[in-house]
């Protein structure tokens, strides 16, 4: 395994592995991408975790792809922000706390039958909201 330097500072292993296992690691880096845009319409579909899984995936298959995913104007920094210091910025985190409250709260009242249903919608809302919470963020505002 080498290790090679990319051009925001951090440091990240380039495997050489065979044709066909790159290759299904930039199908998978593929797929994950297009589940994190996703996610960026549907706050039930995390972005961050397959933005993460992506960039890890193409650091083994393609450095050309990688290096458009770290340098993205909206993917990068997430990327960035988890590899060197593994925080979420405190805008995203409560953006996606207020989405995944307001859309749970929806599904919850609107479309979710029965009271198991929706108590089973309740509980992953939480724990999600929960595990999203506990994520340090480095650029939190000071409180009052």
């Amino acid at each position: 395994m080498e290790q090679e330097p990319v051009t925001d500072g951090a440091r990240t292993r380039h495997h050489r592995h065979p044709i066909p296992l790159r290759l299904l690691f930039a199908g998978l880096g593929t797929l994950f991408v297009l589940l994190g845009v996703l996610g960026v319409f549907l706050p039930v579909l995390p972005t961050t975790p397959f933005l993460l899984l992506a960039a890890a995936c193409y650091a083994r298959s393609s450095r050309r792809i990688y290096h458009w995913l770290l340098h993205h104007p909206h993917f990068g920094p997430l990327i960035r922000e988890w590899r060197e210091h593994r925080s979420m910025p405190y805008r995203a985190k409560r953006k996606a706390l207020l989405l995944i409250a307001l859309s749970f709260g929806v599904s919850i009242v609107f479309f979710m039958p029965g009271w198991r249903a929706k108590l089973a919608m309740a509980v992953f809302g939480t724990l999600l909201a929960a595990w999203i919470a506990r994520i340090p963020s480095r650029d939190t505002p000071p409180r009052p």
